[in-house]
């Protein structure tokens, strides 16, 4: 014959046995809600960085039209430069040929010649058009050099971000640790044996 004492007990071990059950199911589907969510972020994340790396051969095909657009921009501004030049010689050659042709002393003839102004000219503009485009080449560079950096940066970022992440996943698990020992000892010490 059962007392009521052992009936009691049962009904409460049945009792303590249901509310564990159905707070570990709580906390499975919580696990699952939760796994289910950062998977779905997972995926989310997946598909941008792919419709991402798809964009880079147009961004790739954007910077090399660029660069092929401002080379070709600066050839062409050498060229109009140039012809410029050629015309302005033209000009001041033939305004300066009589006067150049009267003067008597061979010093100021040399110098004044127009075939030396004329060469002193070119050398000039050559110049001015060698500069061009070496800045341009320079500025070139430094595009390339502050891409590299970026790239860098954004590397050194990711492992960071991996470590920090694994710092706090380590620190979860601590304290989950922590929090089910001191758990285990709060029901398996004070409060079963006090009953």
């Amino acid at each position: 014959m059962t007392s009521k004492k052992d009936t009691d007990t049962e009904t409460e071990s049945t009792y303590n046995t249901s509310t564990d059950n159905k707070l570990f199911e709580n906390q499975e589907q919580a696990k699952r809600s939760i796994n289910d969510a950062l998977d779905q972020t997972n995926r989310n994340i997946q598909r941008t960085v792919d419709e991402a790396i798809k964009e880079i051969p147009r961004f790739t095909q954007g910077v090399n039209q660029c660069q092929e657009q401002t080379i070709q921009v600066t050839k062409d501004i050498a060229d109009c430069y140039l012809q410029s030049q050629k015309e302005i010689i033209n000009s001041v050659q033939s305004a300066w040929v009589p006067f150049i042709e009267n003067i008597q002393s061979s010093y100021w003839s040399y110098w004044m010649s127009p075939r030396r102004v004329t060469e002193n000219y070119a050398r000039t503009v050559s110049n001015i058009a060698d500069s061009t485009i070496a800045t341009t080449k320079v500025v070139n560079n430094t595009v390339f050099a502050n891409m590299e950096a970026f790239k860098t940066t954004v590397q050194h970022t990711r492992d960071n971000v991996k470590e920090f992440s694994r710092i706090n996943a380590n620190a979860a698990k601590t304290f989950e640790n922590v929090a089910r020992d001191s758990l285990t000892n709060y029901f398996t010490g004070s409060v079963y044996q006090n009953v």
